[in-house]
């Protein structure tokens, strides 16, 4: 059995998948980035309707199968309205705040390939003219993108490509600290997926056989709520999302341990299979952590809302500052890529 994978590589990866933009509705370019790295794997993929990807390692137990999924869609958004000073008005793709994203570098996609880059800022910026600007809202009125082009009204723009509902991606301002910090926007839900892959590469390199036949999903329609509840075989008996655990007041999840849920907005998660990821984590010393999301919900609770008869779980490395600039430790990643493997590993479902 081989040692834990470097963690710098799982970093690394996540460095690389938070470059590529990807707010849900654009993420063919980084559905590819993940498909291309399994098959250098020699792992088997396909694409489902709505754009995810799809894996599978057969297991001795073909007759109940396990599901993991991770999301690669990102927050951001769309051009609202080409504005009459040449400027754009946005419309938010995912759960997020104006002021989140005020001041922050962006791209502009347009539907003929071209890429513009541009900053998003509130039109009364400038202090020196608005005497209000601290006070004034952050919201779809108040806020633009400023093109970095010379533009300065509606003809001018749509003569560089740029029209209503071209898709708007956020720079991630990845960084990664000498003391095991890594930040950047889109840790949610990048860090898992990189998580997930490296899992993938682990268990190839190990010639593991795992107990049951168990299904990767990369999603790529969480943000909009309903990435995962597709695609999902008849076999299909346990389900594990693997998203961010969320950080704040009240909350018991950091970012040095894997958090488990236990409940998020639409309700609890399968207690039976809560318990059975406790058992794995203590057993095999990995920290832990169990907490409830208040404002929240997984490709797993999406999987259960459309019907699927399946036991569900969620769990993940713990995020600060979600749908904004977050920050993570490797530690919450090795505990949390700790805890997958030994689950993938047992033997045991949670029914």
């Amino acid at each position: 059995m081989s040692t834990y994978p470097n963690v710098n590589e799982t970093k690394e990866l996540i460095k690389q998948l938070v470059s590529i933009p990807s707010p849900t509705g654009y993420t063919a370019n980084v559905i590819q980035f993940a498909e291309d790295f399994l098959k250098n794997l020699n792992v088997e993929t396909k694409r489902s309707r709505k754009g995810g990807l799809l894996a599978m390692l057969p297991g001795k137990n073909q007759d109940e199968h396990r599901m993991l999924t991770a999301h690669v869609d990102t927050l951001g958004a769309m051009v609202k309205e080409v504005k009459s000073s040449g400027r754009l008005k946005l419309d938010l793709i995912g759960g997020f705040r104006y002021n989140s994203i005020e001041g922050e570098y962006c791209e502009i996609h347009t539907s003929s390939g071209k890429t513009y880059t541009g900053t998003i800022l509130m039109h009364q910026t400038s202090v020196h003219v608005y005497k209000d600007a601290g006070k004034a809202e952050r919201n779809q009125e108040n806020m633009e993108v400023r093109i970095d082009a010379e533009v300065s009204s509606p003809e001018e723009v749509r003569e560089l490509g740029i029209e209503v509902g071209d898709f708007v991606s956020f720079d991630p301002r990845v960084e990664i600290t000498e003391n095991g910090f890594i930040k950047s926007r889109h840790l949610d839900d990048k860090a898992s997926v990189a998580i997930l892959l490296q899992l993938i590469k682990r268990l190839k390199e190990e010639n593991v056989t795992l107990p049951y036949t168990t299904h990767f999903l990369i999603s790529n329609n969480e943000e909009i709520g309903y990435g995962g509840n597709s695609n999902i075989t008849p076999e299909t008996v346990e389900y594990l999302a693997i998203d961010m655990g969320a950080m704040g007041d009240g909350q018991s999840t950091d970012e040095y341990t894997v958090s488990i849920c236990v409940k998020d907005a639409t309700g609890p998660y399968h207690y039976g299979l809560r318990k059975r990821l406790v058992e794995l984590a203590e057993k095999n010393s990995i920290e832990y952590k169990l907490d409830i999301y208040p404002y929240y919900g997984s490709d797993a609770s999406a999987a259960i809302k459309s019907g699927h008869d399946i036991v569900h779980g969620l769990i993940g490395p713990g995020i600060d500052s979600s749908h904004a600039f977050e920050r993570t430790h490797e530690k919450s990643l090795i505990n949390t890529e700790k805890l997958i493997y030994h689950y993938v590993l047992s033997d045991m479902i949670a029914y």
